[in-house]
């Protein structure tokens, strides 16, 4: 059985501010930093543990990632990977994931991205997830990862966990 942890980036700087001219510098705010803190020490008391976190190697999701690996015990491996860049590659993913042989993994990446990995693993169409920013799905597999195999276990984001 194997337990995958998706993730959209906590709540970053504004898109298209000058201060970040190059979009994959754009960080994470503190208020979205601190929030995230308190959705993964929720999650944590609940059994939220991925083993292996792989990230967008864009900051705002690299930050987001950062604080999985600073909040849980022991710290889980940290892997930038490209296949989860704006436009995620759902292939690239599901092969990568499966070579890790590890029973829980996390991916952190973008909207509309995230929304349409988990749908398709799932089994759904498009647009029958919607996460906002910090929010968390747990999919199940009873073997490896693979489209349309998930069941969803849950879905929280900082406001259902009241972070």
């Amino acid at each position: 059985m194997t337990t995958l942890y998706i993730i959209r980036h906590a709540y970053a700087g504004q898109h298209g501010d000058p201060r970040w001219p190059d979009d994959s510098l754009r960080p994470l705010t503190g208020k979205g930093q601190k929030q995230f803190r308190r959705v993964v020490k929720k999650l944590a008391r609940r059994g939220f543990a991925p083993q292996v976190v792989a990230t967008s190697p864009m900051v705002r999701c690299r930050q987001t990632a950062d604080v999985v690996c600073e909040r849980l015990s022991p710290p889980p491996s940290l892997v930038p990977l490209d296949a989860l860049e704006p436009g995620s590659r759902l292939e690239e993913l599901v092969e990568w994931s499966n070579a890790q042989n590890v029973e829980t993994l996390a991916w952190v990446g973008h909207a509309p991205d995230v929304d349409r990995l988990a749908a398709s693993l799932l089994g759904m169409r498009d647009g029958g997830m919607a996460f906002a920013k910090g929010a968390v799905a747990a999919i199940r597999f009873d073997d490896q990862v693979a489209p349309g195999e998930g069941e969803l276990v849950w879905f929280a984001n900082p406001k259902i966990l009241k972070c």
